[in-house]
C-alpha cells in the first residue's frame, strides 16, 4: 500500500509539474505575441509619422515650384521633374512604393537645388527664403523620422528572426519589414537648401 501512495504521489507531482510547465510555455506565448502587436503598432506609427512630414514636403513643393517659375523660365522640364515625382510619392500605397517614391524625390530636389544656385535674384527674394528654410526644417525632421523608423523595425525585424521568438512569428505569419534606405550614393548625400 505504501508503493501505491508512494506512486500516486509521484504521478501528482510530475502531473504537477508538467501542468506548470504547459502553464510558463503559455504564458510566454502570451507575452511574445503581445511583444509583436506592440512593435508592429510602435513601426506603423513611426511610419505614420514618416507620412505626417512628407506631406508637409509635398505641400510645400508646389509653393517652391511657383516661386521658382518665375526667376528660372527655362528651367521648365526640372520643375516638371519635381512635380512629377511629388505626385508618385503621393500616390504611392505600399511602405515599400513610398520609400522609393520619397527616395526619388530626394534626388530630383537635388537637382532643383542646383539649378535654383544659378539664380541670384532667386536667393535673395525673401519668400524663397522662407520657403527653403521651411524645406529645411522638414527634411531635418523628416531624417529624424526615418531614423526611428527604422530603429523600430530593427527591433521588431531582430524578435522576429530570433529563437525562440521566431515560433511566435511564424504562427502570426509576420514578415520582415523593409527599412527606409536610399538607394543611390548621390541620395546619402545632404540636400543643400541654403544659398
Amino acid at each position: 500500500m505504501k508503493l501505491l501512495l508512494s506512486s500516486g504521489v509521484i504521478g501528482g507531482i510530475i502531473g504537477g509539474v508538467v501542468a506548470l510547465v504547459v502553464l510558463i510555455i503559455i504564458i510566454w506565448a502570451i507575452a511574445v505575441h503581445n511583444k509583436f502587436v506592440a512593435l508592429r503598432n510602435q513601426y506603423e506609427e513611426a511610419f505614420h509619422n514618416i507620412d505626417i512630414y512628407c506631406k508637409k514636403r509635398y505641400d510645400l513643393i508646389p509653393n517652391l515650384v511657383e516661386t521658382v517659375k518665375g526667376y528660372t523660365k527655362h528651367e521648365s522640364s526640372t520643375l516638371e521633374k519635381v512635380i512629377q515625382a511629388r505626385s508618385r510619392a503621393l500616390s504611392a500605397s505600399t511602405t515599400a512604393e513610398k520609400i522609393e517614391a520619397n527616395a526619388q524625390l530626394t534626388s530630383v530636389l537635388r537637382g532643383f537645388n542646383r539649378v535654383t544656385e544659378s539664380y541670384p535674384e532667386l536667393k535673395a527674394n525673401t519668400n524663397f527664403m522662407d520657403l527653403q528654410n521651411q524645406l529645411k526644417a522638414i527634411e531635418t525632421e523628416l531624417a529624424n523620422a526615418r531614423k526611428y523608423y527604422n530603429a523600430t523595425v530593427k527591433v521588431f525585424n531582430t524578435k522576429k528572426d530570433t529563437f525562440p521568438s521566431s515560433i511566435i512569428a511564424a504562427c502570426m505569419h509576420l514578415e520582415k519589414q523593409p527599412y527606409f534606405e536610399l538607394e543611390s550614393p548621390e541620395e546619402r548625400q545632404n540636400v543643400k537648401v541654403q544659398f
